[in-house]
């Protein structure tokens, strides 16, 4: 059993199943959703308006006539397009949907914060299952920038049960909270200014509660010293829940892969799309490769967006000469963020390895520490494999076309991340 040194300390007794593609994620949600009886979270930075989103909304509607607490929210600029369909076809329902970081006003564009991204996509169904991934609310057949595609997208997904949950759970409600919080701040202040009846109501809500404020402190301090007297579970399967915000968790994912990279003996594999990781990730990865380990690295080949791929193929002679494997995938677009390290560490999520994700954007990863997951992962990544060529090293820019490539991305990922608001060097 590999041992933990990861950013976030895992814990024992979960299920979970890896899901590759909308065409295995979907079905399974629905399931999940069909059988809800409280409440269903869920958070995605795309929704669209294709057959795979109206079978999804149609399943949320029916649930929540039946009486199930339905909270969605989508981010204000990857779901911008949907919005006003989703809207129209939630209208008169209990769905509650919130938008993250709205841009549907002119001025919204200039306000601090908004090339942070909500880059999540989560579901909670009765705090009883969770789903943890990469794939958005959107047919892999189809894509907002080129529309119909030849082969389905490469992503994936986990579903997932077990104590992990409820800290997916607690995310979402936070995340919906704050997002639903700031669609109407302004017309709730005024509310709040000029009515006094919510005032006199939590007055009396608090003094009816500061009686057993006592009471229960002692029993939170006797629970907590409870926690830490209990061995720790480590039962099969053991997960982290590992999120990156922009307040505790700034470096949360980069640290996993970090630890990940540096404990790995043998192998280690990577399928990212976009790939432009940080001076400690690269150097993480070339160290690997001199030590023996086998690093194989699977990126994109058919590209999305062109300056994506080129900032990975800045990068792409130095990782060559130090034995690093490259591939590009070319079967259909790659859009999976996961990762493989020897037997028993695995990774799905929805984090890139750039600067966008590891320094702006909310993300969130599941670790996982079992054999017979990584088993699979690692599966999924030889048949991916056979729709990838190897790069050699002669086709990696080098020379001088390779320093000015590399200098000229560098330039870039900093004045993104300046205009983000961000304050390290990358």
């Amino acid at each position: 059993m590999r041992p933990w040194r990861g950013a976030a300390a895992p814990k024992g007794g979960h299920a979970i199943d890896l899901l590759q593609g909308g065409d295995a994620l979907f079905p399974a949600m629905e399931r999940a959703l069909l059988d809800a009886r409280h409440e269903v979270w869920l958070a995605s930075y795309i929704v669209h308006t294709d057959a795979a989103s109206e079978r999804l909304l149609a399943t949320l509607l029916r649930v929540a006539k039946a009486g199930v607490r339905v909270r969605l929210v989508v981010d204000g600029f990857g779901s911008r397009h949907a919005l006003v369909w989703w809207r129209e076809r939630l209208a008169g329902s209990s769905v509650v949907l919130a938008v993250f970081r709205p841009i549907d006003r002119w001025w919204h564009w200039f306000q601090p914060g908004q090339l942070r991204r909500l880059h999540l996509k989560l579901c909670v169904v009765d705090g009883h299952v969770a789903f943890v991934g990469g794939i958005n609310l959107i047919d892999d057949r189809i894509d907002l920038h080129h529309g119909a595609l030849a082969a389905v997208r490469l992503d994936f997904a986990v579903r997932l049960e077990g104590p992990v949950v409820a800290e997916v759970e607690r995310q979402l409600r936070r995340l919906w909270a704050r997002s639903w919080l700031g669609r109407d701040f302004g017309d709730e202040l005024r509310n709040l200014v000029f009515n006094p009846e919510p005032i006199r109501r939590a007055r009396e809500w608090v003094q009816t509660r500061l009686t057993g404020l006592g009471s229960a402190l002692q029993r939170a301090r006797q629970q907590l010293l409870q926690r830490k007297q209990e061995p720790q579970d480590l039962s099969p399967v053991r997960v982290a829940y590992v999120l990156r915000d922009n307040l505790r968790n700034r470096h949360a994912i980069e640290r996993e892969y970090l630890h990940a990279l540096r404990g790995a003996q043998q192998r280690f594999d990577l399928i990212c799309p976009y790939f432009y990781p940080s001076a400690r990730l690269l150097r993480a990865l070339m160290a690997a490769a001199r030590r023996g380990v086998q690093v194989r690295l699977l990126l994109q080949g058919q590209a999305d967006y062109k300056i994506a791929r080129w900032a990975a193929q800045a990068l792409y002679a130095a990782l060559l000469a130090r034995g690093v494997q490259v591939f590009e995938y070319e079967a259909a677009f790659l859009h999976a963020k996961v990762a493989a390290a020897d037997d028993d560490w695995a990774t799905v999520g929805s984090s890139n390895l750039d600067p966008t994700s590891l320094l702006l954007n909310l993300e969130a990863n599941v670790v996982v520490y079992d054999e017979a997951f990584t088993a699979a992962l690692r599966t999924a990544f030889e048949q991916a494999l056979q729709g990838s060529r190897p790069v050699p090293p002669q086709a990696a820019p080098s020379g001088l076309r390779g320093w000015v490539q590399r200098l000229w991305v560098a330039w870039l990922a900093q004045v993104y991340l300046r205009a983000a608001g961000g304050d390290e060097r990358y």
